[in-house]
């Protein structure tokens, strides 16, 4: 029987080390109980990692923090790519040829799939395809990530996407040499960047957001950090459904529910 092709097409592949450190953060922290529940070693994919191995293997290296046993599997749909990460592998990280479809060896199911800068490449209306595709291959409590971020990782945004559709959005943000939050706008999922207009939920997000960080501009004498509390804590107070809590709003994320920001008319 003919191999099956790949779901998907080859994207630039442009990575850097570290640049997926802040949605790692996320998956082994406030997600690590889906890796904790598993009762056999979890499946975890890095899908489309790019010309470089390197953020699979620093997930692997991440999550297993959380699970010693978790087994991390790059797939990537561009057999040079695939080969490159070949000398890399070891116990609890493979690589293997693919796409949306997910092929993983006996039918596995993974409990985490991580697509960074991958749809971001694709059309606005292959997202929910794409999605719908790799949901499919979830096991119980499975997710996707669909994420975006800048080159060096400083700014990052990712949808949350489980069988029964996307759940939750999250902004992580280097506080530093934040200007405004809604800066980040040019780097939301595919799912919103084109959204981010007048009538349109996320861009009432942004502005809500940005509103509440030129008001609580006096607590920046106390720190960036205390600044961030505050911004998030006046969100949270003007009734955002906001899915986190302190310990995220310090280091920069917030993740809200996707019915927030859902798009809808123009």
């Amino acid at each position: 029987m003919a191999a099956r092709r790949p779901v998907g097409t080859i994207t630039r592949g442009t990575t850097n080390p570290n640049r997926l450190r802040r949605v790692d953060r996320w998956l082994a922290g406030p997600q690590a109980w889906r890796l904790r529940r598993s009762a056999t070693p979890p499946v975890v994919v890095d899908l489309g990692y790019g010309a470089s191995p390197v953020t699979a293997v620093e997930l692997h290296d991440r999550l297993r923090a959380v699970r010693p046993d978790v087994q991390v599997v790059g797939i990537e749909i561009d057999p040079d790519r695939v080969e490159a990460g070949r000398p890399l592998e070891r116990d609890g990280l493979t690589f293997r040829l693919g796409g949306f479809e997910v092929p993983l060896e006996r039918g596995a199911r993974p409990v985490v799939v991580r697509a960074f800068n991958v749809l971001r490449q694709y059309d606005e209306d292959q997202v929910a395809g794409a999605w719908a595709t790799v949901c499919e291959r979830l096991g119980p409590h499975g997710l996707l990530v669909d994420g975006t971020c800048d080159e060096l990782g400083r700014r990052s945004t990712w949808v949350a996407v489980t069988a029964d559709g996307p759940v939750s959005l999250s902004l992580s943000l280097r506080l530093a040499d934040l200007e405004r939050p809604s800066d980040v706008a040019e780097r939301l999922p595919k799912a919103l960047i084109h959204r981010n207009v007048d009538g349109e939920p996320v861009r009432d997000y942004l502005a809500a957001l940005d509103a509440a960080w030129a008001r609580s501009a006096p607590h920046a004498a106390y720190g960036v950090r205390q600044r961030s509390l505050a911004t998030v804590a006046a969100l949270r107070d003007e009734g955002w459904p906001l899915l986190d809590g302190p310990s995220r709003w310090r280091v920069g994320e917030v993740t809200v529910a996707w019915s927030a920001v859902a798009p809808g008319r123009r």
